[in-house]
């Protein structure tokens, strides 16, 4: 009697101990092939914990500027031509009254006659020894409260303060930009700028504001000195600007009109910060959508180096093959092998690329001083993703091995 013909079994150790004698084989071109991955895996990761990173910082940045802020508009020209400006004179001292606002003010840009120029000598009295500054430096009328609501940081001297304010001083405040167009660069000789024929003295220079950047580009002069030189502001061209407490803004916001105007509040329009929540949601969604983007690219490229050196492995051991399959082995045990390999480089990728993208997320924290944040889950999924990899990019490869036949593969 005929025994019964034995079927070929190929067990999961065998697999693994196959698959890695044929990574080590050739070990340069081993590391070289899940190099792809590695970088694929660690972008992925270094991404994901920088953007997570990045929106607690703008999240803290937000909640420490953005929220505090409430900017209020004339609009009293909306709805009547001749209402005239909306805010009163006395704005400031009316805000005190109202709780949680650190810092308030009026601000406006001065409308100046054509040709006026702003300068470190009077308009025409020295254009021949360089002496003006042109006539595209904007004249900001700004209260002594709208500045402090700027958040400067001075690089020399002092804001102007209420005594200015209150008796009409000739004083000026510089951003650095116009400061350094003008060439001044020390408040030691007390140097004077001219709007026009007009002479105030520079009290201090601004070297960054957390507000309102574009007043690095403009002299700030006290609300009254500008009111009374060059008259009130035009129709909705004067804006409040406040500085509240952390949590008090839409509060704030929709006390204001009814302070300054009890009998027009609608004159004037309160402007809230939007909600932080909606706004880091938002933030955090299109960085992760654009960092994601271009992990999966790296990770196609390294999927694409894995199926194209497995294929040439394959091409390579065409005679390995058809003599395993000579000798008993099934096409699916060809398959499992060259498959297994391709996981292998894969997984062993993701391992190395989700380290050097922690290392990445970390190095970069203490460099700019951040508190690094990396969620468990990235951490989880990374080496998945690397496995995957290797996975999809070797199923066509492990398909082209298990279809080779015995008897071709041995004639080669």
């Amino acid at each position: 009697m005929t025994p019964p013909v034995r079927t070929t079994r190929l067990s999961a150790r065998d697999t693994l101990s196959e698959a890695l004698a044929g990574i080590l084989r050739r070990p340069g071109r081993a590391v070289l092939t899940a190099l792809g991955t590695v970088l694929g895996v660690g972008s992925f990761v270094a991404v994901l914990g920088l953007t997570a990173t990045l929106s607690s910082r703008i999240d803290g940045r937000f909640n420490l500027l953005t929220a505090t802020e409430v900017s209020v508009q004339d609009v009293a020209a909306e709805h009547d031509e001749f209402a005239g400006p909306a805010f009163p004179a006395d704005a400031e001292q009316r805000l005190r009254q109202v709780a949680g606002i650190a810092h308030a003010g009026v601000l406006w840009t001065v409308r100046l006659d054509p040709g006026t120029a702003v300068g470190s000598l009077p308009t025409g009295a020295g254009a021949a020894e360089g002496g003006a500054g042109g006539g595209g430096t904007a004249v900001v009328a700004a209260s002594p409260g709208a500045v402090a609501a700027l958040a400067p940081t001075l690089r020399q001297g002092r804001l102007y303060d209420e005594f200015a304010e209150r008796t009409h001083q000739r004083v000026a405040v510089l951003g650095s930009g116009v400061a350094d167009r003008l060439g001044i660069t020390t408040l030691a000789t007390r140097p004077v700028v001219h709007i026009g024929q007009e002479p105030f003295t520079v009290a201090g220079i601004i070297a960054d504001v957390e507000r309102r950047p574009e007043h690095l580009l403009s002299v700030l002069v006290p609300r009254a000195t500008a009111e009374e030189l060059w008259g009130p502001p035009g129709p909705a061209s004067a804006s409040l600007l406040i500085d509240t407490e952390l949590g008090a803004a839409r509060q704030v916001a929709g006390l204001v009109p009814l302070a300054l105007r009890p009998d027009h509040p609608e004159y004037l329009k309160a402007v809230p910060p939007p909600d932080p929540r909606v706004l880091r949601s938002g933030v955090t969604s299109d960085l992760s959508a654009l960092f994601l983007l271009l992990a999966g690219i790296c990770l196609v490229i390294g999927a694409v180096g894995i199926a194209n050196t497995t294929l040439v492995a394959v091409l390579e051991r065409t005679g390995e093959i058809g003599l395993r399959r000579a000798l008993g082995a099934r096409g699916r045990h060809v398959w499992a092998q060259f498959l297994t390999e391709s996981a292998a480089l894969g997984a062993l990728g993701g391992l190395v690329g989700t380290a050097l993208g922690e290392l990445t997320v970390v190095g970069v924290s203490l460099v700019r001083d951040w508190t690094p944040v990396i969620h468990p889950a990235t951490v989880a999924a990374a080496p998945l993703a690397g496995l995957l990899t290797g996975l999809l990019a070797g199923l066509h490869p492990a398909w082209r091995a298990a279809r080779i036949e015995p008897a071709e593969a041995l004639r080669r």
